[in-house]
């Protein structure tokens, strides 16, 4: 999955892998960001357990593919105070960041996935 938004795009981010596997409905995405939702974790269709093994999957995933993690500053969408969106109910650092890191296909040109090994 990581590899079919690389070929589109350079960069994966959480979020899109939780709207392309149907975890999270774009229009509840939509109103995470205009901050009509006070964190986004309420309205992802999964349990708080399979969703924190997923992060992990895509991490070690782009990690393998030698991405470059970013953490990327969510802020609500709109008029008004600009405010740092939030992930989890609880606010805890190390969740934050972990849906908020980004991951960036360094090369200059598009994305090529690494050839599989062989071993002989």
């Amino acid at each position: 999955m990581v590899s079919a938004f690389l070929a589109k795009n350079k960069v994966v981010a959480p979020i899109d892998v939780l709207v392309s596997m149907n975890l999270l409905a774009p229009e509840k995405l939509d109103d995470w960001r205009r901050g009509r939702v006070p964190y986004l974790e309420s309205v992802i269709n999964c349990n708080l357990t399979r969703l924190s093994r997923l992060l992990r999957i895509v991490r070690f995933h782009a990690h393998d593919l030698n991405l470059v993690p970013s953490v990327t500053a969510y802020i609500r969408w709109g008029t008004g105070p600009k405010q740092r969106l939030r992930f989890t109910k609880t606010g805890e650092p190390k969740l934050e960041e972990a849906y908020a890191r980004h991951f960036v296909w360094p090369g200059k040109g598009p994305f090529h996935p690494p050839a599989s090994k062989e071993y002989s």
